[in-house]
């Protein structure tokens, strides 16, 4: 007996380390015992649980305490997730777009029923604060939101009499399975980037959600199926490696969104484009802030600690670099006396400003990198390093670190931290701090920080970066734009969400036609090429 809780998911996860309240139905958990649950797969609509042998313990990062086990699935359960996506697609894709947009229109309003719960599960399983796991589910919810506007995104296109008797139309057309695969770091937004475009267009979806936090995605799928989503459009598995490759080379699936590291994401383009399938990848990102003498400098330092320290700086956006042009490195003293200011705590704590970073590994790696930048040479101005954290004292912490002098061939440079870690370059003038960002591989994302139009002109025209700022931190662009990374930080044809999305999720199929009055009277065939005149 699996036990699914009713109507809207009215249940409370107590956010102590000692104390989770369970109700675990809506995570597509299943009681164990009193003190463990085991997270679910959903296959043709049904919560159910996995046959495996293999687990992944799920730790929350602030006390390494147990939460739950996630399971590998076993190659019989993807295969039959796989099946029911397929088997569901032909109906589902038959289903009217009003119905498919209406569906839309209550999962929407069902996540802003459930934002508190949501969010909750974030900061349980992934560590960030409340405030910003809210603004996780928001973000995504967005994407939702403009969704709903299939009915006019989906729209074909049609020119009638394009020669004598003919009319030419086309439509955009479901493309059959699509299968999603996503990081720890956004534990709704990103799986919220993924199936819902892909389901209002008409696809069928299997998603790999992460294993280190794959609650969230859980909840999202028992308030699609709520919103009256049918069994098989829908479906989750879980693992590592062997899940990514089946999905990659599984002949049903049709298209792969993918979100995380540059290693996965490379293996995953190649392995998946070579199986035919259509793929999109976002990957790692070096993001620079380049802050010119002539910016606010109040609102440039609050904007950049903000940025950089945020999610314990766990974001594909966040700032890490900041590029100081002139006398602008004369505010870095001011800068660490914001970021020794912020609050390091478990992310449910009152007045949290960052919490742990995902995992012991996780953290290990990042101070690593710390200590790569002194050996080589740099000056380490903030050490976040050795933090103790009351009550959490097991918990992944890593304070606020800033890093000056930090030169482009250093290591700490060069890798994507993923921690609440600051590298500040120095250049003399903002033609330098273009092309120290022209250089850096990836192309996520950047910012510059001024009051001067013209200069602000000059960076947006000559960066080569997907996604520019202009005393924005955080480019992220609105769900009517699209997710622009490039270079390194991208590999596919179509970005994610807006107009790219749309197109990702959907083929063009174009009909001609040719109604000839005549035609019920002709009595021969005619054979000539057709001249279309």
């Amino acid at each position: 007996q699996h036990y699914f809780i009713q109507s809207n998911l009215r249940f409370t996860i107590m956010l102590s380390h000692k104390v989770l309240s369970r109700l675990p139905s809506a995570l597509g958990l299943r009681c164990m015992s009193s003190e463990l649950y085991k997270t679910h797969n959903l296959i043709n609509g049904e919560f159910v649980e996995s046959s495996t042998n293999e687990w992944i313990d799920l730790l929350n990062p602030a006390t390494n305490e147990l939460v739950t086990r996630v399971p590998k699935s076993t190659p019989e359960e993807m295969e039959a997730a796989v099946q029911s996506a397929k088997a569901a697609f032909k109906d589902w894709a038959g289903t009217s777009v009003l119905t498919r947009q209406g569906i839309m229109f209550k999962f929407q309003h069902l996540i802003k029923e459930n934002m508190a719960e949501l969010s909750k599960n974030i900061t349980l399983e992934q560590g960030k604060t409340l405030v910003d796991a809210e603004g996780d589910v928001i973000r995504g919810l967005q994407i939702v939101e403009h969704a709903c506007s299939v009915t006019s995104l989906q729209m074909g296109e049609t020119m009638p009499g394009v020669t004598k008797d003919m009319d030419t139309y086309s439509v955009r057309a479901p493309l059959g399975v699509c299968a999603g695969i996503t990081p720890f770091n956004f534990p709704a937004m990103i799986p919220l980037w993924m199936f819902p475009l892909a389901n209002v267009c008409g696809n069928t979806y299997v998603l790999k959600p992460s294993e280190r936090d794959p609650g969230a995605a859980m909840m999202l799928a028992r308030l699609a199926i709520e919103a009256g989503l049918p069994k098989g459009v829908l479906n989750i598995i879980h693992g590592t490696h062997d899940a990514v490759n089946f999905i990659c080379d599984s002949p049903a699936i049709r298209a792969i969104s993918f979100v995380g590291s540059d290693q996965a994401g490379e293996h995953i383009y190649q392995r998946g484009s070579k199986n035919g399938k259509r793929v999109q990848c976002n990957m790692a990102a070096k993001n620079h802030g380049v802050v010119l003498p002539d910016a606010n400098k109040e609102n440039t330092l609050n904007q950049l600690c903000g940025a950089a320290f945020g999610a314990a700086g766990q974001r594909c956006m966040a700032l890490s670099v900041a590029v100081m042009v002139g006398e602008a490195r004369n505010w870095i003293p001011e800068l660490v006396e914001r970021a020794e200011k912020l609050k390091v705590t478990a992310g449910d704590q009152p007045g949290a400003d960052l919490g742990p970073v995902i995992s012991p590994q996780s953290k290990a790696r990042i101070e690593r990198l710390i200590q790569s930048g002194i050996d080589e040479g740099a000056d380490v101005v903030l050490d976040g390093r050795n933090i103790s954290v009351p009550g959490y004292e097991k918990g992944n912490f890593v304070g606020p670190t800033i890093m000056n002098k930090v030169k482009p061939n250093m290591e700490c440079y060069k890798e994507e931290i993923f921690g609440p870690v600051l590298n500040i370059v120095e250049a003399e003038t903002m033609d330098e701090a273009i092309g120290i960002i022209n250089d850096n591989p990836y192309g996520n994302g950047c910012a510059v920080f001024t009051n001067n139009g013209a200069a602000a002109r000059k960076f947006t025209n000559e960066v080569d970066v997907g996604q520019i700022g202009v005393n924005v931190p955080i480019p992220v662009p609105l769900p009517m734009f699209s997710f622009t990374g490039s270079r390194g930080s991208f590999r596919g044809d179509c970005n994610f969400y807006g107009k790219a999305g749309l197109n990702f999720y959907s083929q063009w199929k174009t009909v001609t036609t040719l109604w000839k009055e005549e035609d019920a009277h002709s009595a021969t065939a005619e054979v000539a090429m057709p001249r279309m005149q």
